[in-house]
This record gives structure tokens, sequence and C-alpha cells, in this order.
């Protein structure tokens, strides 16, 4: 951090410095929003769930997921605690403790876990888990891209095993701690899964290569999911028997995942409405993106 960072958060109250964040963020997002009204005024699309998003950007500010299901947590009371033992931050999540960076502030982590909620909404596009599709009692799961680990940490009594593959060292400190309860029935991989294998990659095909079955494979890997399907081609075709896959992040995931898949013969379902992911670089018209495919063996 540089000496004027440093005398910035030091002069500056944690709260003013968040505030002034917010106003940076919010001038920005106003902007993209504008862009995505103006563009679908000139192209307008006959997508009803596309038109529900565009009405609720008329009415709101702009957001990755543009439906009503997601003010519900806008402003969702969340307590930060932390552990003494080890300075790391966690939430309570349905009773267990879902730990966070050790340098996030208290509003980041707020405005994290608020989202991951919405995230995980069954409204949402990027929900990976429902009553229709759900992980089975005594799966094997692996989740590639893990992060912060709240997607089978709900369901992690009934899992016989889990994989988390996560290339960011700090998220491993999180996962470790998270997971300490359960630690009998969980690998933690810190590699960035690929087509390659070397010290920093592996292959998902050769990282699970004695391994008879996987029951539900987890993917979000910001953008580089194809890459990990270039190294997955054996694992995907013979052992998974199902699979939830981001499409956000490019524009043509969605539709070439899908062919990949069908090839594969899986059955295939979207998760429901659009997604507005404006933080990536290659955030482009049409703008609106499906979120998930959920794929199940055939």
């Amino acid at each position: 951090m540089s000496i004027i960072a440093k005398v910035y958060r030091t002069l500056i109250p944690e709260s003013l410095r968040w505030k002034v964040i917010h106003a940076k963020r919010n001038r920005v997002e106003e902007k993209i929003k504008k862009t995505v009204v103006s563009y679908y005024k000139q192209h307008p699309s006959s997508d009803v769930e596309i038109n529900e998003a565009l009405k609720f950007l008329q009415e709101n500010s702009i957001s990755v997921f543009p439906y009503p299901f997601f003010l519900k947590y806008a402003n969702k009371p969340i307590e930060v605690n932390i552990n003494t033992e080890n300075n790391l931050p966690y939430v309570m999540h349905y009773g267990k403790k879902l730990y966070f960076k050790k340098n996030w502030t208290k509003e980041h982590i707020i405005d994290a876990y608020r989202f991951l909620l919405a995230e995980q909404d069954e409204q949402s596009g990027h929900c990976y888990l429902n009553k229709e599709y759900g992980i089975e009692s005594n799966s094997v799961i692996v989740d590639v891209g893990a992060a912060e680990g709240i997607f089978a940490l709900n369901e992690i009594e009934k899992i016989k095993h889990i994989y988390l593959i996560e290339t960011d060292n700090e998220w491993i400190e999180v996962l470790k701690e998270t997971y300490k309860p359960w630690m009998d029935k969980v690998t933690i991989i810190n590699k960035f899964v690929s087509s390659i294998d070397d010290e920093m990659n592996v292959r998902l095909d050769t990282c699970f290569s004695d391994i008879e079955k996987v029951d539900f494979l987890k993917i979000d890997v910001d953008g580089a999911e194809q890459d990990l399907l270039d190294g997955a081609d054996k694992t995907i075709s013979d052992k998974v028997k199902k699979l939830a896959i981001c499409t956000y992040h490019k524009t043509n995931d969605n539709r070439d995942f899908t062919s990949y898949l069908k090839l594969k013969k899986y059955s295939l379902k979207n998760s429901p409405g659009y997604m507005l992911f404006y933080f990536d670089s290659n955030f482009e018209a049409p703008y609106f993106r499906r979120g998930l495919i959920k794929a199940e063996k055939r």
C-alpha cells in the first residue's frame, strides 16, 4: 500500500470511504444503465424475460439481477463477526460460519454477502441448486471456482466428499476455516483448472482420473470455462451425472456450451431470467446473458 493510501485510510473513517466508493460506483452504473436502455429502445426485444428486466431498470438502479426479487436483499441486515483466533471475518449463514477475506472491510463483506444471497435466490439466473435440481445424499461434489465456498455449505452434512478447487490463496485460507468442521470429507485444491497440467494449472481429466464418478460438478471460473472444458472431455463424457456451468461471462457461452453438452448426451435447462454482468470488460450488446446451464446425463 502506498504512503498516500495509508494516510487516506488513517484520516478518513471507513464509513466515509465506503460512501465515496458507492458514489463513484453509482455514477458509473447510471451511465451503463442508460446505455442498456437506449440500446433496447433502438432494438426492441420480443423476449418476455428481457422486457421484464427492462421494466425493472426503468424503475430501479442497474443490477446484475434486474428483477424484483433482488430488492429484498438490498438492505437486509447483516452482522459481521471476527474470529479472534485468526482475525478472519465471518457471517452466520443458516447456522454455519461463512468466512471472508481478512483484508475486506465490514461494508465490503455486507455488500458481498447480500449479493451472494440474491445470487442463490431460486428466482436468480445464478442459482445453482433448487428443489428440482439439487445435491443428493452421499454425493461426490466438485466445486470449481469455489471462492468463499457458499455453493455447497448448506448441503455439507449429506455430502460424501467435496473437492473445492480455487486458485486464489486468500480464498484458500477462507475455505479452510469455513469447512474446518467437515475436513474429513473435504479436499481443497489450490490450482487453476484449465486445458494444461503444470505447476499452477490442472486439467479435470488429470485431477479426477482415479475417481469413478462425480455426482455434481459446479463450474464458475470467471470466463475461462471453455479452457476448462477443453481439459475435461473424458470427465464430462464418462463421469459427471449433473453439472451447472456459468454462461454469463461471455456473449456466446450459452450457445457454445449448449451445443457441447448436447453432444455429450446431457439434458439441459437454463436458469430463469437473464443477468447483466456489467463488471466484465467485454460487457457488450445485446448485454443480457443467461446465467447458467444445468445439465443432467440422460
